[in-house]
């Protein structure tokens, strides 16, 4: 496992972009497929995105495709969320996670998380 660190989260109005980032307390990700979960009150931890080892495939949850773009610079050893267009709907806590083998819509293919950045859009 790979402990995440997540930064870049915070209070914008709807409508407004935010950029999260991921990156390792020790160890590269250049080898991991990585993804991005959300948490909202009350609710199950839900996929949002993932990208592969290489940042040439990418999958977006429906509820973010067009408004949210996942990449990765390897060389800087960091993973990104650009999120524009912002809805208050998108509120909740965002995890990045990573696995070294498996990459997909499910909690259950990554082994390492972060332990998330809240994001609160207001109406």
């Amino acid at each position: 496992q790979v402990q995440l660190i997540e930064s870049g989260g915070g209070l914008v109005q709807a409508g407004g972009s935010l950029r999260l980032s991921c990156a390792p307390s020790r160890r590269t990700l250049s080898s991991y497929a990585m993804a991005w979960f959300r948490q909202a009150p009350g609710k199950e931890r839900e996929f949002v995105a993932s990208i592969i080892w290489s940042g040439g495939s990418t999958y977006y949850a429906g509820s973010v495709k067009g408004r949210f773009t996942i990449s990765r610079e390897n060389a800087k050893n960091t993973m990104y969320l650009q999120m524009n267009s912002l809805k208050p709907e998108d509120t909740a806590v965002y995890y990045c996670a990573a696995d070294p083998l498996r990459v997909g819509t499910l909690k259950s293919y990554y082994d390492s998380w972060g332990q998330g950045t809240q994001v609160t859009v207001s109406s």
